[in-house]
């Protein structure tokens, strides 16, 4: 728009222009999108990356976040990360990148915070649960449900999330190109397609490995002196200064080889504290406190509802009998902490009425 039209409201095809004058010749285009399963009207005022960005924010799934865990269950305090806080660092670093790189911000905004929709309540400790018990019911019972797939992994729920389960069934509708990036958030072999999607994979690590020491630190399960020094000489010796090394490291090391990459130091320093926290938080210690119970409230709520499957809820009952499996899993993935928790005590714990 010329100086005169500056009063005018930006449109949808004012941020497309503005996109292909100020974007690299690598960024995923919002008027190159190639679309949605269902056809809709473009918007007069925001492009299909910023629809997308706008339908995950307020879809159900995304306000259940911020009740599920990250890694600490029922932390002594309110400064823990759970998957909400998790999922907005993720957004916030990968933002960063791509306005670096001159990369869709709102593309990789809108993938970042669908990444986690899928996250079972219990952070991984409920991942490892429901597919503990998708194995058992494969083996035990494979030819009254053929349709069991295991492992579960938390991308493919995600996606699933924003495909079929949100808006009554008819899922979010979100582009292509969201989808891909969140299909392939987590994955070591496939990567995304678009360069905004491989960001959020990389920012994924940086987000967690920085926090869960942050989270650790606090919760006195490790102290600074405790992080490999060969990685703090590296990256850091603070919380800001670790995430401020491998945001610039991927930035300059993506600049110069035309795809998105860490500088080979700074990768093997930020993987060696990702082992220092399987180690010495992630597999032992305070933080693993309460994962036998929640572990155990999984699988006895997943049996349970494979049981009696006229209790699941309206939304969740399967077409078929082979679907049973698919459709108690979608439930329960969907519960937060203190919905599991709550559902629990109802069918499990017994109430104690007392004469006043």
């Amino acid at each position: 728009m010329s100086a005169a039209d500056s009063s005018a409201p930006l449109t949808r095809e004012d941020i497309e222009a503005e996109e292909r004058t100020r974007l690299s010749p690598l960024a995923a285009f919002s008027d190159s999108t190639r679309g949605r399963e269902r056809a809709i009207a473009p918007d007069r005022l925001r492009t299909e990356y910023q629809r997308d960005r706008d339908r995950i924010i307020h879809c159900k799934s995304f306000r259940r976040l911020s009740h599920k865990t990250q890694v600490f269950i029922a932390p002594e305090g309110d400064h823990y990360r759970t998957r909400l806080t998790h999922t907005l660092e993720v957004a916030q670093i990968a933002r960063s990148v791509a306005r670096a790189l001159r990369l869709n911000e709102d593309l990789t905004e809108a993938i970042a915070l669908a990444h986690d929709l899928g996250h079972t309540p219990f952070g991984h400790t409920g991942e490892d649960a429901v597919t503990e018990c998708l194995v058992r019911v494969r083996a035990e019972q494979g030819d009254r449900f053929p349709d069991v797939s295991v492992p579960f992994r938390h991308g493919q729920q995600s996606l699933r999330v924003v495909e079929v389960l949100e808006y009554e069934g008819k899922g979010l509708n979100l582009t292509w190109e969201v989808r891909d990036g969140i299909r392939f958030h987590s994955g070591t072999t496939e990567r995304a397609s678009t360069l905004e999607g491989r960001i959020v994979a990389t920012a994924d690590r940086i987000a967690y490995v920085n926090h869960d020491i942050d989270d650790a630190l606090r919760g006195g399960i490790i102290s600074e002196a405790d992080l490999p020094r060969e990685c703090t000489d590296v990256l850091g010796t603070s919380h800001g200064a670790r995430i401020a090394t491998m945001i610039r490291s991927m930035v300059e090391c993506s600049a110069a080889e035309g795809d998105i990459r860490m500088a080979p130091e700074a990768w093997q320093a930020m993987m060696a504290l990702r082992a220092f926290l399987f180690e010495h938080v992630y597999m032992g210690g305070e933080a693993k406190a309460e994962e036998p119970k929640a572990h155990d409230l999984v699988v006895k709520l997943f049996d349970y509802f494979l049981s009696n499957p006229d209790e699941l809820p309206d939304d969740y009952r399967p077409a078929t009998d082979a679907e049973l499996p698919t459709a108690v899993t979608d439930y329960i993935a969907g519960m937060t902490d203190r919905y599991a928790i709550r559902i629990f005590e109802r069918l499990f714990v017994p109430r104690i009425w007392r004469q006043v």
